[in-house]
């Protein structure tokens, strides 16, 4: 195995660190700002269902290892390019307590990485399909869902006093946060994964792309560790500055957001659940009256949304650039 097979490797590891900080954080936020679950309850509870979203499946892994670049375009220098970008865009957008998708992070990596190495040619038009269905259902589906359960849930609840309102939904709230940890373990738990196993098939470890179960538990435990340590500045811009939440409206954002999430999994559409949360909590939000989503915060959050893909596939392809003509 070469050595930038192996630094690449470690620097998936690093990827993976990084999404604990900026992603993960997304599946509990809600929660912790309606406090309707405890922090430390909120990481276990994230930890836990992160891993059996992980374990449901590798849809998502084989899009993002074999069907967005061609994999004779890449290697363990092009690979480590692009992860070197995410994880630079990612840790800068961290800093300042923005919400950054790593989803699409890495994927403006390794197309910034590929068309570095194979040009436009080393490009997969099914993958890019997929990706692009993403970036709609994570805007589109994550705003509507969470309008429409909201108003549902109010319809529902109208005869029902404000306190007991309260009560109940943040007893479902444990549901609703284990769901969403769980669809954010079965699409972005599984990126990394596709990162590693790619890793493994271009050194020869593997004789075909099927993701092993140790990369697997590597990847869940890596990202429950840093969800513990690093996201809750995450957590205070998602949860708390975006709009005012009370548990029916974590429930019914978390709801949402969970449901388009999972359904994207199981078809290995990758999206983004920064997005996906975002955007649902602005829908919540918004069914209370338009005013009541603080728009100058979601326009930051947005704008780092936007700058992820030019700025990670830039990065990725003047390092893959730099690096090859100093090779020659």
């Amino acid at each position: 195995m070469s050595i930038a097979i192996i630094l690449a490797f470690f620097l998936a590891l690093a990827f993976e660190f990084v999404n604990g900080w900026t992603d993960a954080p997304n599946s509990i936020a809600t929660a912790v700002s309606t406090r309707a679950v405890r922090p430390q309850i909120a990481v276990i509870i994230a930890a836990s269902f992160n891993l059996l979203g992980a374990l449901s499946g590798t849809a998502v892994a084989t899009t993002i290892g074999k069907g967005i670049v061609k994999t004779e375009a890449l290697d363990g220098l092009t690979v480590a390019a692009a992860l070197i970008g995410v994880i630079c865009w990612s840790t800068l957008a961290w800093f300042f307590g923005l919400p950054t998708s790593e989803s699409h992070g890495l994927i403006a990596g390794l197309t910034g990485a590929g068309l570095a190495s194979g040009g436009f040619s080393a490009l997969q038009a099914e993958g890019w399909a997929k990706v692009g269905i993403g970036l709609l259902l994570s805007t589109l589906s994550g705003f509507i869902l969470a309008y429409l359960v909201m108003g549902l849930l109010l319809n529902l609840t109208r005869q029902m006093k404000p306190g007991r309102i309260r009560k109940n939904f943040a007893r479902l709230q444990f549901c609703s946060v284990a769901f969403m940890a769980f669809s954010h373990g079965s699409n972005d738990g599984q990126k990394t994964m596709g990162v590693m196993t790619l890793l493994l098939f271009l050194s020869g470890g593997i004789k075909e792309f099927k993701v092993p179960l140790w990369v697997i538990f590597l990847s869940a435990a890596t990202m429950a560790i840093a969800t513990a340590f690093g996201g809750w500045k995450i957590v205070r811009t998602i949860g708390m500055k975006m709009t005012k939440l009370t548990p029916i409206h974590g429930f019914a954002a978390e709801l949402a957001s969970a449901t388009t999430i999972t359904v994207a999994s199981q078809f290995g559409i990758p999206l983004s659940t920064t997005h996906t949360i975002g955007t649902a909590i602005m829908g919540v939000g918004a069914h209370r009256r338009f005013s009541a989503v603080r728009w100058g915060v979601a326009r930051n959050v947005v704008l780092a949304w936007i700058l992820t893909f030019p700025v990670c596939g830039l990065i990725s392809y003047l390092i893959t650039t730099l690096v090859k003509i100093f090779l020659r």
